[in-house]
């Protein structure tokens, strides 16, 4: 549990909708003791969660708008503080004049993620939760979406906090083993233990895949379209974007900038970057272009090195592959078979290295490319709901799994054994926030928009 400040923080304001014209605009407010705040502002009492209709005037009693006011007394609010809400008309201008007046009457204006970090450190929400939120704003598929609902519901905190109750259960029984050491342990008691290790071994591992597939799912997998010029790189782009996102003419050359777009395969998110077609030039232009495609493929997660199916790789084929980094999942797409008479295919070479065979104009196999997209970003369709995660959860899991790993090794030795189970134990409580240092809270905070 995290204990609040017995300092009576700062009242906090900003505006909760984005930026720009709409239909309703929202001013949130938190901090202690605000009846008096919702007063001024309102000229009036305001019942606790119960829609109230009131003017808000400046200093000078000119009025500003109209607005819904919400009062939700502490400690049933988001935040856990005393929280009101101002929904008025959401036009740029009136939200502003809004602010302005809270502020005026002593608020300051909010952090980015302040007001879901308040609602951490008074344990309204744990830190997997508190992710949620900004990835329930950030979702940009509906399976993203229903991913972030279940941990904002707390599936995924419920699930950590099942594996670290298991843990201090068992680590209890070891200690009282050391505790004891007079008492003679029956060799029954220490298969029990080793038991009941390797079952949440086993839960461990269902839950990783389960948090492996919702980190696929937030991060999706960044893709480079590389090849000569004028093979079909963007023709591809197109294609799979489903929209004319890059130009496309019989001129070589002509893609001389990076052209990106985001696909969603199964709700995942593929970014592809159609780059400058590689090849020697004495056109500075091009040349930086060319530069640009190589730095975009160190940092890609897979690369589709497109070529055309009526010819044999060349040896500009071939110096491409060899300088791609080894790390780096590279499909080998031969475009253009309607040109040439093939068929759709794809092979798998012995080192995993798949060829895939398609048209990017009359679509024919970019399905098979798109199966394989998925296959390379690590998305296995389960039929349970999946989890939003991220990167550091995975880590924290690798480390819990580094620990009771360890602590079946020494599972014979007491003191190691309860040792290794209490730092699986603080692995794992670090995603739920229970042990987390101030400059990570900060980080993850921070990215958060402003009036969340």
């Amino acid at each position: 549990m995290h204990q609040p400040s017995n300092n009576k923080p700062d009242t906090i304001a900003a505006i909760a909708t984005p930026v720009g014209r709409g239909g309703v605009g929202v001013i949130r407010i938190s901090g202690r003791d605000l009846a008096g705040l919702v007063k001024q502002l309102t000229s009036r009492v305001v019942a606790p969660r119960v829609a109230s209709l009131a003017t808000i005037r400046d200093e000078a009693g000119n009025a500003l708008d109209q607005v819904l006011t919400l009062y939700f007394p502490a400690p049933a609010s988001f935040t856990g503080e005393d929280v009101i809400e101002l929904q008025g008309h959401g036009g740029p201008a009136v939200m502003q004049a809004l602010l302005a007046r809270c502020l005026a009457l002593g608020c300051r204006l909010a952090r980015a993620g302040e007001f879901t970090e308040r609602a951490f450190l008074n344990d309204k929400l744990d830190l997997v939760e508190a992710e949620a939120v900004v990835d329930m704003i950030d979702a940009a598929s509906v399976e993203a979406v229903k991913s972030a609902a279940r941990s904002l519901a707390g599936e995924f905190s419920a699930r950590i906090h099942g594996l670290v109750a298991r843990l201090t259960e068992l680590r209890m029984h070891v200690e009282a083993c050391i505790d004891f050491p007079e008492e003679e342990i029956d060799p029954a008691d220490r298969a029990a233990q080793r038991t009941k290790l390797q079952q949440i071994r086993d839960d461990w591992d269902i839950l990783a895949r389960e948090a492996k597939q919702g980190a696929v799912l937030r991060d999706g997998l960044t893709v480079a379209l590389i090849g000569r010029p004028n093979v079909g790189k963007s023709s591809l782009l197109n294609r799979l974007a489903g929209d004319e996102v890059a130009i496309v003419t019989p001129i070589a050359g002509t893609t001389r900038d990076q052209v990106r777009a985001t696909i969603h395969i199964e709700g995942v998110p593929i970014h592809l970057i159609d780059t400058a077609g590689l090849r020697e030039t004495n056109d500075i232009v091009e040349r930086i272009g060319i530069d640009r495609t190589w730095a975009a493929v160190e940092r890609a997660g897979a690369a589709l090195l497109i070529c055309e199916a009526g010819e044999a790789v060349g040896v500009a084929e071939a110096q491409i592959a060899a300088k791609l980094p080894a790390r780096l999942p590279t499909a080998w797409v031969y475009n253009k078979i309607d040109l040439f008479g093939r068929t759709q295919s794809r092979q798998n070479d012995k080192d995993g290295t798949a060829s895939i065979h398609l048209s990017a104009l009359s679509g024919d196999g970019v399905d098979t490319l798109r199966a394989w997209l998925l296959e390379t970003a690590g998305w296995t369709p389960t039929g349970g709901g999946v989890f939003m995660a991220r990167q550091r959860h995975l880590v924290a899991l690798q480390q819990a799994k580094t620990h009771l790993d360890l602590a079946g090794v020494v599972a014979e030795q007491f003191e190691l054994f309860a040792e290794e189970l209490r730092l699986a134990q603080h692995a794992l409580s670090s995603i739920t926030g229970e042990f987390t240092p101030d400059d990570l809270l900060g980080e993850i905070f921070g990215k958060f928009c402003i009036g969340k």
